[in-house]
């Protein structure tokens, strides 16, 4: 088995706007740091080469981040103690806080690719019913045999 995520956030301000400048500029090499990384398996991507360009949601400031990683502490290792990090520590000069559930994880089965759909259902489940098998969080792990 393998852990999925998607993260969503949203943006004070179309993805071309001089505000999220600083942001977008570091979206190739924060991604190519992700696909280079011990673990990594997949991620979405538009025809930009990031998520940007796609619109999953009604709110089209909202972005996306799905990945596979083959272990949650690949996954963490990433998203926390990486170049990742420096840039997220500067999240709240592009984002505004998120209402509902923002990142969920669940587990695939090696080789597949989640939808956007399967993703979003996996956040609706954190909103509805906390973390679960179908659906957590870092805070709160499920083990793939759960």
């Amino acid at each position: 088995m393998h852990i999925a995520q998607i993260n969503i956030s949203r943006l004070l301000a179309p993805i071309h706007d001089p505000l999220i400048a600083d942001f977008a500029a570091q979206l190739d090499e924060i991604n190519a740091l992700a696909e280079r990384s011990p673990g990594f398996v997949w991620r979405l991507k538009g025809e930009g080469n990031n998520a940007t360009d796609l619109s999953p949601f009604a709110d089209d400031l909202i972005i996306v981040t799905m990945s596979v990683w083959t272990s949650v502490e690949a996954l963490k290792q990433f998203a926390f103690k990486s170049a990742h990090t420096v840039v997220m520590r500067r999240r709240d000069e592009w984002f505004s806080t998120f209402p509902t559930a923002y990142l969920a994880l669940w587990w695939v089965d090696e080789g597949h690719e989640p939808t956007v759909d399967e993703a979003k259902a996996r956040l609706r489940s954190l909103d509805e019913h906390g973390p679960t098998p179908f659906a957590f969080t870092f805070r709160q792990l499920f083990s793939p045999h759960a």
